[in-house]
């Protein structure tokens, strides 16, 4: 089996062929042998700085190791009290940063814990459940709504599947998958037909052939990246380093210069001199500086991991505060990313909603009107969400707005829980622009549907009265 050049642009039955697969899946035989020739599939541990290579990057400052050597020479001259003040801004600077770069390195390890444990695969033509890491190229697997992609995947067939892609993309709405080739040069956001290892499907189900695992994924490429990384100077230790070097040199010619006059020009004793000499030299040199620096960068650390951002090396944060412009996507960085549905139109008027977010706290207008119940109960069946939460700590899982329209039934009195499942739906789709459902009771098959306004309204011949249909009014 040989890798297959840009999957995404190729027919899915070509990809499946190209990796040896079917729709039976891999046999077992043939599954064991590209294991053991590609390797299970995860995220290769990279080799991180070790303990004691951290130790010593704390000591990696000029200004730490003229202050060591203080210390030292104020020891030597039996002044106890300067040699442990010193010695302790040494010790503090050094236990900081050592604490943070550990946090920060086992932070940056969880991206190895991002591929799904488990897997929904078919071998020997059966659905079986195996460990994401025995997948190998060529297995078909099945994705369903709330699951972790395992590995790369081209997709076969989707129905109505959306995939979270921000870990990859940073874009946080969810994109809609569809199995149709798009074009070899399509950036990764915009390779639909693909399902990336890491990636979270938001809504609906569908299959693929693996066509990457481990290092060879898209998320893989990144881990790798990471370990690749050159660490930089930022601006702020650049400056320290510099004053280190100008303040030592200066030091330096200027207590070689007192060592000078003292003995050749009046005559001083050698050893009186260079007693004068060592206690200037130690004067001089701004024991506080790193002791004030350390801990004012530790508090920015601090401040910005209760905001859930994980600064690797302290100095950084003076390089972020330093940043005078900022590029950044809008929705769900800079915004929440939520809907709320703010009013209800029917003909008979506008109905005015109370609420926001998705907690299901709020009253909408009217609430007993047949018509607003009727439109509870649409939005409360056509739909593939679920709110989860407590309090006032709601969130959706799967589409926003979907999301907002549960939280509208919730709000005219409908339950948002306990929806049964349809006979048959047909997911959103772009072409079509609306979703539709058939549930069967004791009264037979009602079909409810949601989509675009005009779409929807061209489907229709009346509207909804409160006393029953009326004269539909398009505009």
């Amino acid at each position: 089996m040989t890798d297959t050049a840009a999957p995404w642009s190729r027919p899915a039955a070509t990809v499946m062929a190209e990796t040896g697969s079917g729709n039976a899946g891999l046999d077992t035989p043939e599954a064991a042998r590209r294991l053991e020739a590609r390797g299970p599939n995860r995220l290769p541990e990279a080799k991180g700085p070790g303990p004691l290579v951290r130790l010593w990057r704390q000591f990696d400052n000029l200004l730490i190791l003229v202050l060591i050597a203080a210390a030292a020479i104020t020891a030597l001259l039996g002044h106890w009290i300067d040699t442990a003040m010193i010695l302790a801004v040494v010790v503090a600077n050094t236990i900081i940063g050592y604490v943070q770069e550990g946090r920060a390195e086992q932070a940056l390890a969880a991206l190895r814990d991002m591929l799904a444990p488990q897997a929904s695969v078919w071998r020997d033509g059966v659905r079986v459940t195996l460990p994401a890491d025995r997948l190998v190229p060529g297995d078909l697997v099945w994705l369903e709504a709330g699951e972790r992609v395992p590995a790369d995947l081209r997709l076969v067939r989707v129905q109505g599947m959306t995939v979270d892609e921000s870990i990859l993309t940073g874009e946080s709405v969810p994109v809609t998958k569809r199995p149709d080739p798009v074009a070899a040069d399509a950036p990764l956001g915009d390779r639909l037909s693909m399902a990336f290892s890491g990636t979270m499907v938001a809504a609906g189900a569908g299959a693929g052939v693996v066509t990457a695992t481990g290092a060879a994924t898209e998320i893989g490429r990144i881990s790798a990246m990471l370990a690749s990384v050159t660490r930089l100077e930022t601006p702020l230790i650049r400056q320290m380093a510099q004053f280190a070097r100008v303040l030592t040199g200066f030091v330096l010619a200027l207590s070689a210069a007192v060592l000078a006059l003292t003995v050749l020009w009046r005559g001083m004793p050698f050893a009186d001199s260079f007693m004068i000499v060592v206690g200037l030299f130690v004067a001089a040199i701004p024991e506080g500086l790193p002791a004030v620096l350390t801990v004012t960068l530790a508090i920015g650390v601090q401040i910005m991991a209760r905001r859930n951002a994980v600064v690797r090396h302290m100095p950084a944060i003076e390089t972020l505060g330093a940043l005078s412009v900022i590029c950044t996507d809008k929705t769900g960085t800079l915004t929440r990313n939520e809907m709320t549905v703010a009013e209800a139109v029917t003909a008979t008027g506008a109905h005015r909603v109370t609420g926001t977010g998705y907690a299901p706290d709020g009253t909408v207008e009217r609430a007993d009107d047949p018509v607003i119940r009727r439109m509870a109960e649409v939005a409360r069946l056509c739909n593939t969400a679920d709110l989860v939460g407590e309090g006032s700590d709601w969130r959706v899982a799967g589409d926003p707005m979907e999301g907002a329209l549960l939280a509208f039934a919730a709000r005219a009195g409908a339950d948002p829980d306990g929806r049964p499942e349809p006979a048959t739906a047909i997911p959103f789709d772009a072409r079509h622009r609306f979703m539709a459902v058939v549930h069967s009771g004791s009264a037979g098959a009602v079909l409810r549907l949601k989509g675009a306004p005009e779409r929807v309204i061209a489907l229709c011949a009346d509207a909804a009265g409160p006393e029953g249909p009326v004269a539909l009014d398009p505009a």
